[in-house]
């Protein structure tokens, strides 16, 4: 193998398989990247065995083949070099790679090619075409609840439900739950469900930073496997087997009472009291209390035990009766930094019922946390 390359786009196209690099496995291939030529282009990918992400870059090619080499070593190289042009040269039955640029000469040792882990390909099964914009704005606000234990493995995902031109995006870690409907184009015949690892959209809502053009959703016939295709990058995972819980019920119906809050100034007032709740169990209290004409005051509250407290007060508008909830910090912080700008209903049924916050204006999102007892 023998070609040339600019090292802003090897270094780009490193960091960007790099993110599916194993850190620990047995196997010590996944903790390479798989390095070959492909039509004119080079072709990077790594696998940790659970996802793959694999990306094309511009280059000269002379000679095919591949190789792969230790992806941190090889990163960290690429890194530290100017911009330059790259030369990269591996031997017929080599596996060390020569790596030239400017007046820099380095050969790092590889293994074999044909003993990386083979990267899942789909060729059949359903295929969806995405808004990218779209996408990583249902991800962002779906997958910070997905649970991050591993006793109970389909809560580490997000349901994704196709039917109907609609994909509803679902995840929950059982004490919050987030659901985001997203219109699509065209959708299947029939109802597809799937559960896809949160990482694996995690690491895909990066990729969408600068993507432009539309992405294809595909999964294959056994629905064990999903593709990501990006104009320049593919992204594959392991789809998680089992059924996600029926959260439809989760959702109130009815609320006693609604506050109208602006997102940024309740997220403000958040951060000021979690400052107290950090060493009081992470709880804000909150006291929604209606006024005439529809006016209304939120109060913010949190203690820390033998230190001091805390109280902040907001104007809002609430509709209802008066009504006092208790939420963990963080959790009122992660739901209000998604929503961004504009204004947030806060619905509540009682001190000991979920509390349901929704975008005011738009109704494809909805976000439940479960409320923490305390006493009043």
């Amino acid at each position: 193998m023998k070609l040339t390359t600019e090292q802003e786009a090897l270094q780009r196209g490193l960091n960007t398989v790099g993110r599916a690099v194993a850190t620990r496995g047995t196997l010590p291939q996944t903790s390479h990247v798989h390095i070959s030529t492909d039509e004119g282009r080079l072709k990077l990918a790594a696998t940790n065995l659970e996802i793959a992400i694999t990306a094309w870059i511009p280059a000269t090619v002379e000679d095919e083949g591949a190789i792969t080499i230790p992806a941190r070593l090889l990163s960290e190289f690429i890194s530290s070099l100017p911009n330059v042009e790259v030369s990269l040269t591996v031997a017929p039955r080599s596996k060390q790679a020569q790596i030239v640029a400017a007046r820099n000469d380095a050969t790092i040792s590889g293994m074999d090619a044909d003993d990386f882990p083979p990267i899942p390909t789909i060729s059949e099964g359903d295929t969806i075409r995405l808004e990218p914009g779209a996408l990583r704005e249902a991800i962002e606000h779906t997958v910070l609840v997905a649970a991050t234990d591993e006793s109970r493995p389909v809560l580490t995902g997000v349901d994704l439900k196709i039917e109907d031109g609609q994909i509803t995006f679902a995840a929950s870690d059982g004490l919050r739950l987030a659901v985001y409907n997203m219109d699509i184009a065209e959708s299947p015949a029939e109802t597809l469900e799937i559960i896809v690892p949160a990482r694996a959209l995690t690491e895909l809502s990066r990729l969408l930073a600068d993507e432009e053009e539309v992405v294809t959703l595909q999964v294959n016939g056994a629905r064990s496997q999903i593709l990501f295709r990006l104009s320049d990058v593919e992204l594959t995972a392991q789809l998680i087997q089992g059924t996600f819980p029926s959260y439809a019920q989760l959702i109130p119906a009815a609320y006693q009472t609604r506050a109208t809050i602006d997102a940024a100034e309740f997220l403000r007032e958040v951060r000021t009291a979690a400052v107290f709740a950090r060493d009081g169990s992470g709880i804000v209290r909150l006291v929604m209390t209606p006024g005439d004409g529809g006016s209304g005051q939120l109060t913010l509250s949190a203690r820390a035990e033998e230190q001091g407290e805390h109280q902040g007060e907001m104007d809002t508008a609430v509709d209802g009766e008066e009504a006092k909830i208790a939420f963990n910090s963080r959790y009122l912080q992660d739901v209000l930094q998604v929503l961004g700008a504009g204004q947030v209903a806060l619905e509540s049924t009682g001190p000991s019922n979920p509390g349901v916050f929704r975008p005011v204006g738009r109704d494809n999102y909805v976000h439940v946390i479960m409320p923490m007892f305390v006493q009043w």
